[in-house]
């Protein structure tokens, strides 16, 4: 049996070490907060992640050196570099967040680079709500990296047959598709918020997908993956619905709402909101078009309104597809 020590305890870290224990996994789920870890652990209940209860099964800690076969971390982007600056040295890592930090610009797989040179770390995404995965329902996400034994390991860990993994070695084109897609979605929440139709969200998600794939291309990824689980799959998850945060903050924003109120009534994190910024830096450095992405930036800054957005991208000059 192989242990898997899954570190953050929001609901996609309760969700993964669910999967790890039904894969057949030894897993323990990590807590920063040591009320929060003894509450687990008394009642198996996540507040975040209320549909689930966990078995006696998966352990709680709160001691980051607890030793495991795999190490997966399911903290935000924009924590990332925190936590993995304190983990000791050990198994490789599975990184599960999605997002590039801002003022750096950095990938997950790059912060982990920076943090801890040396260490073996791929990168699983893909179109997954955590409730979804937590239900056992039917899924499946990708795992990046170049180091192919770890890729395998890692499904070997995670995988099952309601719970599909690939794997792909471009964790460029990935982890870019992960982070893109909330920016999109937050576009994509704005417009059916607006009441601007059906039609107008499609054309949306559709250029938003290209940007993904020139962003990708330009960092030295392939276009190709964009147009997999990590990109479109995620595009087709995020953008269409309520369960999506970004959508949801999107749609509220659409509805007139500022940014601040939408922040407050969200249940989680939006990373959107941190990406856009990240995304607009690369634009700009890499003389990019990324206009949907630049105007989510734009918009969560303050320094355009939602009808002001929606006029500059119906006027771009008109090209070829």
């Amino acid at each position: 049996m192989s242990s898997v020590l899954v570190i953050g305890g929001g609901a996609w870290g309760t969700a993964l070490a669910l999967q790890a224990h039904r894969a057949g996994a030894r897993a323990t789920l990590w807590l920063r907060d040591p009320a929060r870890a003894a509450a687990l652990a008394a009642t198996g209940r996540n507040p975040r992640l209320a549909n689930a209860t966990l078995p006696p099964g998966i352990a709680i800690t709160t001691d980051l050196a607890t030793p495991a076969a795999l190490r997966l971390l399911a903290v935000p982007a924009q924590q990332l570099r925190d936590v993995a600056a304190r983990l000791p040295p050990g198994a490789p890592l599975v990184v599960c967040a999605k997002g590039i930090e801002i003022g750096t610009g950095l990938l997950p797989l790059q912060i982990l680079a920076q943090t801890c040179p040396g260490l073996h770390a791929v990168v699983l995404s893909g179109p997954n709500f955590a409730h979804e995965l937590a239900a056992g329902q039917p899924a499946a996400a990708v795992i990046a990296g170049d180091d192919a034994g770890l890729r395998a390991q890692a499904a070997e860990a995670l995988g099952t047959p309601g719970f599909r993994l690939y794997g792909n070695d471009d964790p460029i084109g990935v982890q870019i598709g992960a982070a893109a897609k909330n920016v999109v979605a937050i576009a994509a929440g704005a417009v059916i918020g607006a009441g601007l139709g059906e039609n107008a969200r499609a054309a949306l998600v559709t250029r938003g997908l290209a940007e993904l794939a020139r962003l990708a291309t330009a960092l030295g990824g392939r276009a190709e993956t964009t147009a997999g689980l990590s990109g479109l799959g995620d595009l087709l998850l995020t953008c269409t619905g309520p369960a999506s945060r970004n959508y949801t903050l999107g749609h509220a924003l659409g509805q007139g709402c500022s940014l601040a109120q939408a922040l407050a009534d969200s249940t989680g994190i939006a990373e959107g909101v941190t990406t856009a910024p990240a995304l607009q830096l690369h634009a700009t450095r890499l003389s990019l078009e990324l206009p949907i992405c630049t105007a989510v930036a734009h918009l969560v800054a303050g320094h355009t309104s939602l009808p002001q957005a929606i006029t500059a991208l119906l006027s771009r000059p008109r090209r070829d597809e």
